[in-house]
């Protein structure tokens, strides 16, 4: 049993607040702890009712920890698990955290794959299989993953990847511009076929004659 005397707000940290039980210091809880339990000066409260508010303000941590990591970029649901574990939280406290996240739409694993799938084709194309195994080492399904990779044409994906680099090598030595594209491609995992056309359609592209200028 205790008195609550006092419920100060950290400074610098206006989503904790200072809970004093009887005079003394008790423990710091999450603002929204304090709110959801309307927990008020002169309010007395019982062992069990402590208890409660600890289980209380252990959920809210865990689920401001996620949030914050989520507000970089969406992540997979494999992800946001193990960030979590890593700051040290309950499996029973981050199953909560998770369920509450997935009923918000925070955590979806088949959007996080169609984001990631768009950013990599938008900034970094790669092949159908290393797309794959990216998605495998954060976690997700790969039915989720069949469902959206299959709409990757490593042909494509090759070309838009190539020409930029392409660009930067010398048109003179054919060897040394099939060997590095070559290399540059195999580290965007893509198979010995699509190299090779890839790499004789840039190549021809460069090889057709120049239109006449306009008079």
């Amino acid at each position: 049993m205790g008195k609550v005397t006092a419920l100060r707000i950290r400074k610098g940290q206006k989503k904790r607040v200072n809970m004093f039980l009887d005079g003394r210091f008790a423990c710091s809880l999450e603002a929204e702890v304090v709110i959801k339990e309307g927990l008020q000066v002169g309010q007395e409260l019982s062992a069990s009712q402590i208890e409660a508010l600890a289980r209380s303000n252990q959920f809210y941590r865990c689920l401001n920890t996620a949030i914050h990591y989520l507000g970089y970029r969406p992540r997979s649901e494999f992800e946001v698990k193990e960030r979590l574990q890593r700051h040290g939280f309950s499996d029973n406290t981050i199953e909560a955290v998770i369920a509450k996240l997935r009923e918000q739409g925070l955590i979806d694993d088949m959007a996080f794959t169609q984001f990631w799938k768009e950013n990599r084709d938008s900034f970094s194309p790669r092949s159908r299989w290393l797309t794959r195994l990216e998605l495998r080492q954060k976690g997700v399904t790969d039915d989720i993953i069949n469902q959206i990779i299959e709409t990757i044409d490593d042909y494509d994906s090759a070309y838009r990847a190539a020409l930029s680099r392409a660009r930067r090598l010398s048109r003179s030595d054919y060897q040394d511009f099939r060997r590095r594209l070559s290399e540059f491609l195999k580290r965007r995992g893509f198979d010995y076929g699509v190299i090779n056309h890839t790499i004789r359609r840039l190549w021809s592209e460069w090889e057709k004659p120049e239109p006449d200028s306009p008079l």
